[in-house]
């Protein structure tokens, strides 16, 4: 028991480290408990820097949402394509609906007629119809009437431009072509070098013949382009496909024919070939040549 008591028993300079001790393990439970809820921090700089970090959360937001926004502009209905019905955010019925409808060669004359065709909802319907852009005839049946009356005495005359230089931009100023149908007429242009003719317009693909007519008034060939023809009689069936008119498989056969048959000598000879477009031949012989 005496041993066991001697344990406990400490002289002063003993007892004062053990008392420093117990006051130093006081002291780091305090600071502890004192950072980990956050005593040594200022409540209005930790609040200025939250303001600061929601500023830049909601402008990194807003600019995504800007990005992500289709803008609209105005366009008329009647001309609405699958991948414009998509963005715009109508279905597939309801697009199917309003082609169905201008298959019968029938327009649509307002919004009211809009609605009554596709049966869109009354939302999207109110977030679209403010950019409907029907032509001047359209918009009332007394208009429609005094155009009419007046369509022996009055036309409108349109400031011709040349097709050959005219911009995507150049090409939306005609009702019923948007971004998609200007861009592919360029293309279109490019591929074959220039229009020669007018009437190369209506091979471009996805232009209705009333809107064919529409351009034609005010775009036309008025400087044909330096075309460099390809003579059939001695290129190779990789050069004749660089024409758009003529695919790579016919272009095979053309050359096959050519071996076979000797040189060509009349552009006739080219009704002989399988899966040649003949009703082009008048358009396709301009970039061609048998010399």
């Amino acid at each position: 028991m005496k041993n066991f008591k001697s344990h406990f028993r400490f002289d002063k300079d003993q007892q004062s480290g053990i008392f420093f001790l117990l006051l130093f393990i006081v002291i780091l439970q305090v600071v502890y408990y004192a950072v980990s809820n956050g005593l040594f921090f200022s409540s209005e700089n930790s609040l200025t820097h939250s303001k600061e970090l929601q500023a830049t959360i909601d402008s990194l937001k807003n600019q995504s949402i800007e990005k992500n926004t289709f803008k609209l502009y105005p366009f008329n209905p009647n001309y609405i394509s699958d991948y414009k019905g998509y963005t715009l955010g109508m279905s597939i019925e309801e697009i199917d609906k309003l082609h169905a409808y201008r298959a019968t060669n029938k327009y649509v004359n307002s919004v009211a007629d809009f609605k009554r065709v596709t049966n869109v909802s009354d939302s999207l319907l109110n977030s679209i119809s403010p950019y409907f852009k029907f032509p001047d005839w359209k918009t009332s049946k007394f208009d429609k009437k005094l155009v009419v009356a007046n369509k022996s005495t009055k036309s409108i005359n349109y400031i011709v431009k040349d097709i050959n230089k005219a911009t995507v931009v150049d090409l939306q100023v005609v009702n019923g072509i948007g971004e998609k149908l200007s861009a592919r007429i360029v293309k279109f242009r490019d591929r074959l070098g220039g229009f020669v003719v007018d009437e190369q317009l209506q091979d471009v693909y996805g232009l209705e013949p009333e809107v064919v007519k529409r351009l034609a008034k005010q775009f036309k060939v008025l400087n044909k382009p330096n075309v460099v023809p390809i003579n059939i009689n001695e290129a190779s069936a990789y050069e004749i496909a660089k024409l758009v008119y003529i695919k790579y498989n016919v272009a095979k056969a053309i050359v096959s024919y050519r071996e076979a048959n000797g040189r060509f000598t009349s552009f006739n000879d080219l009704v002989n070939i399988e899966g040649f477009t003949v009703n082009k031949i008048d358009r396709i012989k301009l970039y061609l040549s048998i010399d």
